[in-house]
């Protein structure tokens, strides 16, 4: 019966969308500022160059993240590299003001996911997996997925109109195994904005260049002038976002084998199995970069 709900539930979504005729709306929600960035700031560069609706939202406001400064100094900053980031990716990013490393899964911090997913009208909602090393990603997972669902019931917060259509939710992709390994579902072509990716994720002068390096033990590699260290930044993170044997296949599904000689780099995501299960028509309509010429679908 779940089965068959979930079929028709589908089926109703890819028709309510394809008659409809507006561009995606992607809302990306994060533990901390930069976290969106890192999972998906390339696909939100595609998207913002489509013409297309992309917000990034970090439920915390990353006040814990630092060697030497940190409570509303930290915060403060946080929120302008944010900003700034926002600025360099052409997209909308908001910065809640809930504790770093206090985050829990508390029935306020769900109606404030239900309402952000409403507001925003999302399409696609992507956010961490919910077996991760830090406790604010994984208790972000968990109110993304305990808002899945909820987001479409009128009842709930009824004060802010529940979505027609459910979203169809992702998970970023992580190298965690246990209980289940991460399943690249999609995967995303990001060579082409590689470098506004790195821009963004150079916007985050905090993160990137002092508290990553110090809590790594490699801050000394790091170097002082801007244009080296923005160098240094593309040489040290681009292999993460490399190609892997895993991927190619789902590429080829996607792009085509003769794409797959251009694809360099890539952001992965997992398909929730709550929320919106979408089709191979469906996810093409919602993955614009996926079109034969890389053209936006009309919903």
């Amino acid at each position: 019966m779940r089965k068959l709900f979930l079929f028709f539930f589908s089926f109703l979504l890819s028709f309510s969308l394809l008659a409809q005729n507006s561009p995606v709306r992607v809302l990306v929600i994060g533990a901390h500022p930069d976290d969106c960035d890192e999972g998906a700031g390339g696909l939100a560069a595609l998207y913002a160059e489509a013409g297309c609706a992309v917000k990034f939202v970090s439920m915390t406001n990353g006040d814990k993240g630092h060697q030497s400064i940190s409570g509303g100094v930290l915060a403060s900053r946080r929120m302008e590299e944010a900003r700034e980031a926002g600025r360099r990716l052409g997209i909308v990013y908001e910065v809640l003001d809930n504790h770093d490393g206090e985050l829990m899964p508390t029935l306020e911090n769900r109606f404030t996911v239900i309402r952000l997913i409403r507001e925003w009208k999302a399409d696609i909602v992507i956010t961490h997996r919910t077996n991760d090393y830090h406790p604010d990603h994984r208790y972000t997972g968990i109110l993304v997925q305990d808002a899945a669902y909820m987001v479409t019931v009128p009842n709930i917060l009824s004060g802010t109109p529940a979505l027609h259509d459910n979203p169809v939710f992702l998970y970023m992709s992580d190298h965690f195994q246990r209980p289940n390994p991460f399943r690249p579902d999609i995967v995303v072509d990001i060579t082409p904005v590689l470098e506004k990716k790195f821009r963004a994720l150079d916007a985050h002068v905090s993160q990137v260049y002092e508290w990553l390096p110090w809590i790594g033990h490699y801050e000394k590699d790091v170097p002082a002038d801007p244009a080296q260290r923005f160098n240094w930044l593309m040489k040290h993170y681009a292999p993460y976002y490399a190609v892997s044997e895993t991927q190619k296949p789902v590429l080829e599904k996607w792009y085509g084998r003769d794409r797959l000689p251009s694809v360099k780099y890539t952001e992965a995501f997992e398909i929730c199995e709550y929320g919106a299960q979408p089709d191979e028509q469906l996810i093409r309509r919602l993955f614009p970069m996926f079109s034969p010429a890389g053209k936006v679908i009309n919903k």
